[in-house]
């Protein structure tokens, strides 16, 4: 028996955190992205990217939210953020964040609906 601790079997493949992903940092250059905010791949995928970087180019094909991409490459939303920040510095995405009139009109039903429950 090695007395070297086992992290990961065979099977399992190389654990890496997420944070390793994007080299520890916590926030992506610029704004943050909203979770319904629409990304939508416009670039070219360049050779020098991460698996993960890739999968989101391939996902982003046609528009996909932000907490989508988040459940697709099942990675925590922070993380994809980051992610997302360095494609979008990159020039190989567009991401369009819901306007400030769609949300007066969601807030408007969201009201008219705890209305109709509290009416019940």
């Amino acid at each position: 028996m090695s007395d070297s601790p086992r992290w990961f079997d065979e099977d399992a493949g190389p654990v890496v955190r997420p944070y390793a992903l994007i080299r520890g940092r916590t926030r992506s250059s610029g704004d943050t992205f909203d979770l319904v905010a629409s990304v939508r791949a416009i670039g070219e995928s360049p050779g020098e990217l991460g698996p993960e970087q890739q999968l989101i180019l391939r996902a982003a094909r046609s528009p996909i939210s932000v907490a989508d991409l988040a459940v697709e490459l099942d990675l925590p939303v922070g993380v994809v953020r980051v992610l997302l920040g360095d494609l979008r510095d990159q020039g190989l995405i567009s991401v369009t964040s819901p306007s400030a009139g769609g949300a007066r009109s969601n807030e408007r039903i969201l009201k008219e609906v705890i209305n109709g429950l509290r009416a019940l």
